[in-house]
């Protein structure tokens, strides 16, 4: 238990979590300290490390949905998968855009941090995820051959994400834009748990719950399919990175964005600590 914790009450057991009225405020203060003393080429580098461990665990999401023929069970193995690359940034602190998107109105409202500090962190996040999946999906494709199993799956992931280029047209980017916000929304709740817990299984669990509700849902997340894309384009079966770019990972990226800032930090950040102040009040 942090020793700036509560004492429980008299015969309950400590706390294996962080209040959730703490955990943004926590998440605030953690921010704050990356942007002022990490310096740029640091923050690209762990950047860079995310990326590459989100197209890791794009990959695992491949090898172990592949071939299972029930939709159920492959998505709950594709969400397995790729649960393994987020938790796997979250224990070395690599820094992920879309984590940073919790993170950083959670700095912006405790006020610990310039604007313009937090902006160069962000875009530098998305830049260095981007460069990690490149390099990371280039060594894979460069050191293994995988079957038509794994390969044909990626073709339908991909299909999958760029459905709503067939529709074309403001309409449908914009449904990508609202994809993305969803999908932050859970990722977003993912890294609030994170923060919350205690223990390493009690960090992985609602995340693992989260990473699966999102990749069954298809929810898009920004960058999980630079991770994806990387693969098929690596692999030379993707549409381009100007067709991935422009009609998936840019819009969801915004939607992202978005779904981090005023679905998960502004409203706990007011509900929860409102609460705290009516508690401490009463």
């Amino acid at each position: 238990m942090p020793a700036d914790s509560p004492a429980p009450r008299k015969g309950l057991p400590p706390a294996q979590h962080l209040e959730p009225e703490r955990v943004l405020e926590e998440i605030g203060h953690q921010g704050a300290q990356r942007i002022t003393g990490l310096g740029v080429g640091q923050i690209l580098l762990l950047a860079v490390i995310a990326g590459g461990l989100i197209t890791a665990g794009a990959l695992f999401s491949l090898l172990l949905g592949a071939s299972v023929e029930s939709p159920g069970p492959q998505r709950l193995l594709e969400g397995l998968g790729f649960s393994t690359g987020f938790f796997f940034v979250i224990l070395v602190s690599a820094i992920l855009f879309t984590e940073a998107n919790v993170t950083m109105p959670s700095v912006m409202l405790a006020c610990e941090s310039p604007a313009r500090r937090i902006a160069r962190f962000w875009a530098l996040a998305w830049l260095g995820n981007l460069l990690g999946a490149i390099l990371v999906g280039g060594l894979i494709v460069l050191a293994q051959d995988y079957g038509a199993d794994v390969t044909g799956l990626l073709d339908e992931v991909i299909a999958t994400k760029l459905t709503w280029r067939e529709d074309g047209g403001l309409g449908a980017w914009m449904q990508v834009v609202v994809s993305g916000m969803l999908a932050n929304w859970l990722v977003g709740m993912a890294a609030f748990f994170a923060t919350m817990g205690r223990t390493i299984i009690g960090k992985y669990i609602p995340i693992f719950l989260a990473v699966t509700l999102f990749v069954a849902a298809n929810f898009q997340h920004s960058p999980a399919n630079m991770g994806y894309f990387s693969l098929a384009e690596w692999m030379g079966d993707g549409p381009g990175w100007d067709v991935a770019l422009w009609w998936n990972i840019v819009p969801a990226g915004i939607g992202n964005l978005i779904g981090g800032s005023l679905f998960v930090a502004l409203p706990l950040w007011y509900g929860l600590r409102l609460r705290a102040r009516s508690a401490a009040s009463g």
